[in-house]
């Protein structure tokens, strides 16, 4: 409702501040007595006793219970009391439903004249039939149809409207019944003010609520306690001038209301409205109450049970792209790129994302230098469908966006950022919202035909998308995280100046053998004069030549054979499932290699290579200090040689 923000905030701060739980008065067509519970006394009634007991409200004043209704009826007002309302009272040969019910120290007595024309047992049959008919039903749109009917059968009045509320507290009709003449409402909205929070609050302790008539004077209560009487769980309490003109200005003498409750929250309200003035007596007002509690049990379920599909089906997306994810060496493009993206996991019309301060972006996303305020904006992100509303600042950099989701990735700037642009809404309500369709600012609508607004300047709303940006945020750091400990994993196992395996990746493979294959030859590599290269030339230069020389034995052994380097200017070369004369060939063609000149400095080496073969299922230790003794007998025949 943005063309109506200010006014409809103004108009909710003046309704919630209305005393509607203690309005002094009560409505006409019954009578009220409030007795003090400790002295059993009268301290308060309502000025219209007489009519109904014919004793003046003077002398009703401080009678005790027994006095004012008689012994004979003390044992039904207790029980009536305890939970059976209503109990039956005769009174100058008058039958009135008697109501009661006990507020701290006080209990209340109300009286509605009996209706002849209900029968209570027929009532209970008809409302358990309805309650087993609309059992059956389980889509939406027909449980709430045909809850309109039941609810038009069981009341006769002239029409049935069925509301729900949505989060931002406003309301939309989606089921309605009617007579003929009368004008539609159906998918008609209505603003919060039109049931102001106070009003939900007591929809949410008592359950339904009866209003007579519209234009019947309310009946002011005397009272010896004070002007304060609390008549929250009243029948009869009076009805707001405000509600009351409303009624009036939507041609409605009548109407009887009831809650829809699901958890612990309002979630919608059946309103039956007449034309003329009709009364609903108790029995069948609690018949329906308990009738409307399974429907919205049932809404309740049904909305459980779709946000429960809607959530699985998130997650099964959110899992798919956590495994593009994790197959990826590049994030970013795991999330954008390919048949598969974010967005199919979060619906936007532009997607940035900043990891380790690069920026990734779709084509239709804003400009990298628009995007840098993400970076610095403060705060855990931003969420909203209206950036010209919330974020002006934002809006003015992100021109032909109108929502904006983002979620920080860490504390350094990075980001995940969707965007979707402005989608026009239609919003059909009840009644033009415009100033010019009230008395006064603050009185209802003068008239309630359909008015149509155009909300510009906002997009679809994130709803469950950021709970889904949340946990794609935290796959993602999980991602980076786990990414980080196998880069140090696998450098821990990486020699750093050649880039081959070292000692303890070595150890760690033959370790890990379960000595399944055949031979194992190992090749222990040392290069006879480094250190002169080290000390004429210096450690440049004898890195070079560590480097040069890991290279050239990666490209003189075969694809499968493994090269370490264990330290200093030794190297070894494994080879699984070799013969001797194979690894005698092999480091041949090692020696050979390594007494070419190295750079521009043509630094010159040569190589004394020890050789073992051994059974698969040898001790590294073993193997290792073999090829190393094989190494030294190298040495010892000449250098630039081999040895077994």
């Amino acid at each position: 409702m943005p063309l109506f923000r200010a006014s409809e905030r103004s108009r909710l701060e003046e309704c919630s501040s209305e005393p509607i739980r203690t309005p002094g008065s009560i409505q006409p067509h019954g009578v009220l007595f409030g007795f003090d519970r400790e002295s059993r006394r009268v301290v308060v009634v309502s000025e219209n006793a007489e009519q109904f007991v014919g004793m003046t409200t003077e002398a009703i004043l401080g009678q005790t219970a027994e006095e004012l209704m008689g012994h004979e009826a003390i044992p039904g007002l207790v029980l009536a009391a305890e939970g059976a309302n209503p109990g039956d009272l005769e009174i100058d040969g008058r039958a009135y439903d008697a109501i009661v019910h006990r507020d701290g120290p006080m209990t209340f007595v109300e009286l509605e004249p009996h209706l002849p024309e209900f029968s209570d047992r027929a009532a209970a049959s008809a409302t358990y039939a309805a309650a087993q008919r609309l059992s059956h039903y389980s889509d939406r749109a027909v449980l709430l149809e045909q809850t309109g009917q039941e609810f038009s059968r069981l009341t006769g009045f002239d029409r049935v409207v069925i509301y729900h509320f949505h989060d931002d507290g406003h309301g939309e009709v989606v089921a309605e019944t009617r007579i003929e003449g009368l004008e539609p409402y159906l998918g008609l909205h209505f603003p919060a003010s039109d049931i102001p929070v106070q009003a939900r609050a007591l929809y949410l302790t008592k359950l339904s609520r009866a209003i007579v008539s519209t234009v019947a004077p309310p009946v002011p209560l005397l009272s010896s306690i004070g002007p304060d009487v609390d008549l929250t769980h009243a029948e009869l309490r009076a009805v707001s001038p405000f509600h009351l003109q409303f009624m009036r200005n939507m041609g409605q003498a009548s109407t009887v209301s009831f809650s829809l409750i699901y958890g612990d929250r309002l979630i919608g309200m059946i309103t039956c409205a007449s034309n003329t003035e009709k009364r609903v007596p108790f029995l069948v007002r609690r018949n329906l109450e308990m009738l409307a509690n399974q429907v919205a049990l049932q809404l309740g379920a049904a909305a459980d049970i779709a946000q429960l599909q809607r959530r699985t089906r998130a997650q099964d997306l959110r899992m798919t792209l956590l495994g593009k994810i994790v197959a990826s060496d590049n994030i970013a493009g795991a999330l954008l790129d390919g048949d598969f993206t974010v967005a199919d996991v979060i619906a936007a019309d532009a997607v940035a994302i900043r990891l380790g301060g690069e920026l990734s972006r779709t084509t239709d996303a804003p400009e990298a230098d628009a995007l840098d305020v993400l970076v610095t904006d403060p705060g855990l992100g931003v969420q909203t469908s209206s950036l010209t509303l919330d974020r002006p600042d934002l809006a003015a950099v992100f021109p032909g966006f109108a929502g904006l989701l983002e979620v920080k990735l860490g504390d350094n700037g990075d980001y995940l950022a969707f965007f979707r642009r402005e989608v026009v809404q239609t919003i059909d309500w009840l009644g033009d919202l415009a100033e010019k369709n009230r008395a006064e600012t603050l009185s209802p609508r003068l008239s309630f035909s359909a008015w149509r607004q155009s909300v510009t300047g906002r997009s679809l709303p994130w709803d469950e998308a950021v709970t889904a940006a949340s946990v794609i945020a935290a796959d993602v750091g999980s991602a980076l995280v786990r990414r980080e400990e196998s880069r140090l994993a696998t450098l821990a196992m990486l020699d750093p100046l050649t880039g081959l395996a070292n000692r303890r990746a070595l150890t760690e493979h033959l370790d890990r053998r379960d000595g399944s294959g055949g031979e194992v030859a190992l090749l222990f590599i040392d290069l006879d004069n480094f250190k002169a290269v080290n000390d004429t030339f210096g450690h440049e230069a004898g890195d070079a030549v560590i480097i040069e020389t890991g290279r050239r034995l990666v490209e003189h052994t075969r694809s499968d054979d493994r090269v370490v380097r264990l330290g200093g200017d030794e190297f070894v070369v494994m080879c699984e499932n070799s013969s001797r004369a194979e690894a005698e060939a092999l480091a041949l063609r090692i020696t050979e290699a390594a007494r070419q000149p190295i750079g521009e400095q043509r630094y010159t080496v040569t190589a004394s290579v020890g050789i073992v073969t051994l059974a698969s299922n040898s001790a590294t230790s073993e193997m290792l200090d073999q090829a190393d003794a094989a190494m030294y007998r190298a040495k010892q025949n000449g250098r630039n040689g081999i040895s077994f």
